[in-house]
């Protein structure tokens, strides 16, 4: 069940659209039904007729969505539509002060990523990755892990995810977790837009990305000093790539060796995270633990805000 706020009644999440648009018009009701069924009052800022080329609206319509649910009374969570691209065209346009103090619980993950690092920099605002309306509660059999996560992670105050994986490195440690799409985070180093962390737990995913295509990023991730700066680097689920014969042997793995032989931090495997069914929810500028014994490990975020 859903755990109600501290104002006494459940949770409003309204739905927004800065990135692209849902390929089933009737996915906004799918959504809107289950979340009543779940007990949740529903605002919706974004319409199936206002499509613009591949975006869900044109760009001063869908930062004026953001704007709007973050200073409707009533809101709790901001939730997105969906990721795909367009949310970083908006970020001049945003009034990242007023979406950072608004209280609002901003949620999503791919291109939402760059809202989430936006706001990470207006002194270390937080948000959550998370999953998105579509498809997460869209789909015909919603993830058994997903949901309840999400559920979990925001009822807070803390909140624990693991990861059964072998061939960690073993590590105790602590530090601000952030994160989120590798091909957003690169696209977005070296802007006002990407937070300077130090110490962090940083956390990475991306879909249909060549192995050599997030070795590229993350050599940008490298090359910039970022990766020095954090204390350990947690990989999600980097899936959807073909191979083909020129790449001779050159893999996915390939690329998680050499980046281990020259980050020169802790790198781990096995986060349920990313564009899969079962993802876990992230408290994205919470202070987290990780401990791997090299069998498996536990990540641990607290102090943040929840419902």
């Amino acid at each position: 069940m859903i755990t109600r706020t501290n104002k006494g009644k459940a949770p409003c999440i309204a739905i927004v659209a800065p990135s692209g648009y849902a390929p089933e018009d009737r996915a906004l009701d799918v959504a809107t039904a289950r979340l009543r069924e779940q007990g949740c009052a529903v605002r919706n800022f974004c319409q199936p007729d206002e499509k613009f080329e591949r975006f869900a609206a044109t760009d001063a319509a869908r930062a004026a969505q953001l704007h709007a649910a973050a200073t409707d009374p009533e809101v709790d969570i901001v939730m997105a539509l969906r990721g795909g691209y367009g949310l970083s065209r908006l970020l001049p346009l945003l009034d990242l002060p007023l979406l950072a103090a608004s209280g609002k619980l901003f949620v999503g993950h791919s291109d939402f990523t760059a809202l989430h690092l936006a706001l990470l920099s207006q002194g270390g605002a937080m948000s959550f990755a998370g999953p998105m309306m579509y498809d997460d509660f869209t789909c015909a059999e919603p993830s058994a892990l997903t949901l309840p996560d999400f559920w979990q992670c925001l009822a807070g105050p803390s909140h624990s995810v693991r990861g059964a994986l072998d061939a960690n490195p073993a590590v105790e440690l602590e530090g601000p977790l952030w994160g989120g799409n590798l091909a957003i985070m690169a696209h977005l180093t070296g802007t006002p837009y990407m937070p300077v962390i130090e110490g962090g737990i940083l956390f990475l995913e991306d879909i249909n990305e060549h192995p050599f295509r997030v070795e590229r990023m993350l050599l940008q991730l490298l090359y910039s000093g970022m990766l020095a700066r954090q204390k350990a680097l947690v990989l999600g689920d980097f899936s959807g790539y073909q191979l083909s014969a020129y790449d001779n042997g050159y893999d996915f793995n390939a690329t998680l060796a050499f980046l281990r032989s020259k980050s020169g931090i802790p790198v781990l495997t096995g986060l349920a995270f990313g564009h899969i069914r079962d993802k876990v929810t992230l408290a994205i500028g919470s202070h987290a633990r990780l401990v791997s014994d090299g069998r498996g490990f536990e990540l641990t975020m607290s102090d943040y805000p929840n419902l």
